[in-house]
């Protein structure tokens, strides 16, 4: 069994973190959404480094030349670029450590009566926000819900300003990079997190449910700006990923090993439902909703196994039915909705928990299609090339191994042999159907010839007096109806009839 699964097995560790923080990693980084952050940032900073010290460099051979040249001192007219450099280079590392705390101070450029107008009665965004941009109706719902949710707690006010100043300077920041935004969203995510976890005493369930609210709020106002950015290539791999499943329409159950069998009618409706919702998460805006229709999907296929194998379903069958589900549902848009939850989820969701799990285990799916081969599937490279160039199919009937051979340099050859096989099988059908036909028309036959012997016999079977007595009592009854007025039925012992005589007199 293990040698049929070499090309889907997965062993649970590959699921985690390759710096073995405990967290579930995404495939496509190998890292968790916090050491893929701490990462990131050192890289960064080094690069930021190098920049100082190149610049550094570059001034002093600058200095080095003018002196040499001049033999007197440098005037101040000659360091004003590098000074102007350097100042540049301080605020712009300044801003990015204030990029988020400058969120969480009362801004003095708006007066305090306008926030808490916004949060009482508010529910879209306000004029300061681009005026073209007319909010969607789905933004004012969750602008409501969330400030419904937000006032009871005591730092709700302040919560809401937070959020609503971040949101409308992310729209300016739209020609940033995909990366550049998830940072200032996570930094955001963080700083938020961490206030709350200190006013709240360390009640972490009270924290997560403020964070969903936030994650809500602001997805659903930045999902345009944020969801497939026009700075990456989201869309192409939508592209490769959508033609690459097409390609591979012909991949069967057995070939992936799944433990379904859609026969039963529970396990029937249950992949149809684990196709819808993994189908429905396109259509989410917020990245915890497109989370909850993956593990509605990861669900139903747990069921689907559960019902098929009357056994408790395992980690090993999960992974090839869901490449099998994927295979089926060709979700829309599948990399670009990968990469919003990657980037804008939160990512205490995606680290640990039954969301981050299934969801790992999607992206672990989606690698293995976009790596298919003949050998994963059990196949020779020269089946698996057939298959995918659609000159062949696991459905159509095999022929010899020659025939196959000879055919794989003629494709029209391959074809006219193809219809020949097609036409002697027709022929063979035909010579079959009339053979029925006529042993039919002799069963009529002998049927017609079975009935009529039957009446026969049943006529022979009543004795002739019974049927001369019959006809008698049926004269008698006639003659009886025409005597009708007479007591003696018998005509002929009656005296002649009377005749009128004459007398003369």
């Amino acid at each position: 069994m293990m040698s049929q699964r070499r090309g889907i097995y997965l062993d649970q560790s590959e699921l985690l973190c390759k710096k073995g923080c405990g967290f579930y990693g995404n495939t496509a980084l190998g890292l968790c959404s916090k050491c893929w952050r701490e990462e990131n940032q050192r890289e960064r900073q080094k690069q930021i480094q190098e920049d100082w010290a190149l610049a550094e460099r570059l001034q002093r051979e600058e200095e080095e030349a003018y002196a040499s040249r001049h033999q007197k001192p440098q005037s101040q007219s000659s360091i004003t670029p590098f000074s102007k450099f350097e100042e540049r280079k301080t605020k712009e590392k300044s801003s990015k450590v204030n990029t988020v705390t400058k969120f969480f101070t009362p801004s003095t450029k708006t007066p305090p009566k306008k926030d808490a107008a916004a949060f009482d009665s508010q529910s879209s965004p306000s004029p300061s926000s681009s005026s073209s941009r007319q909010p969607s109706v789905d933004t004012d719902h969750a602008t409501r819900e969330f400030i419904d949710f937000l006032k009871p707690l005591k730092s709700g006010r302040e919560i809401f300003k937070q959020c609503r100043a971040f949101t409308e300077s992310m729209v300016y920041k739209r020609d940033m990079g995909a990366d550049e935004l998830s940072e200032c969203v996570q930094d955001f995510y963080q700083n938020l997190s961490e206030r709350l976890q200190t006013q709240s005493k360390g009640s972490l369930d009270h924290v997560e449910s403020v964070m969903d609210e936030v994650e809500k709020y602001m997805m659903t106002r930045l999902y345009k700006e944020v969801f497939c950015p026009e700075t990456t290539d989201d869309e192409k791999k939508d592209l490769a990923i959508q033609k690459r499943i097409r390609s591979l329409h012909w991949v069967t159950i057995e070939m992936l090993c799944v433990p379904v069998d859609e026969e039963i009618a529970e396990v029937s409706d249950r992949v149809v439902k684990a196709i819808t919702d993994i189908i429905e998460m396109d259509s989410k805006r917020v990245p915890k909703d497109k989370l909850a229709c993956i593990t509605r999907c990861s669900k139903h296929i747990f069921n689907a196994i559960k019902a098929s194998k009357r056994e408790a379903a395992s980690a090993d069958d999960f992974l090839p039915t869901l490449i099998y589900i994927v295979l089926k549902a060709n979700p829309p848009r599948l990399q670009s909705n990968i990469q919003y939850i990657t980037r804008f989820c939160n990512p205490s969701r995606l680290m640990t928990g039954e969301d981050g799990y299934y969801f790992t285990n999607l992206c672990c799916a989606v690698a293995f299609i976009e790596k298919l081969d003949g050998q994963s599937l059990n196949l020779s490279s020269e089946d698996f090339e057939l298959y995918m160039s659609g000159q062949a199919s696991p459905h159509w009937p095999q022929t010899s191994a020659a025939s196959s051979s000879s055919s794989s340099g003629s494709t029209p050859l391959t074809q006219v042999h193809k219809r020949l096989d097609l036409l002697t099988g027709l022929g063979v059908r035909q010579e079959r159907v009339m053979k029925e036909a006529r042993q039919l028309e002799s069963d009529l036959i002998d049927w017609t010839d079975e009935v009529e012997h039957k009446v026969q016999s049943a006529l022979e079977s009543f004795p002739p007096e019974t049927q001369a007595s019959s006809e008698t009592k049926a004269v008698e009854s006639s003659a009886a109806s025409s005597a009708i007025d007479s007591d003696n039925v018998e005509n002929d012992l009656l005296p002649p009839p009377l005749q009128p005589q004459l007398f003369a007199g």
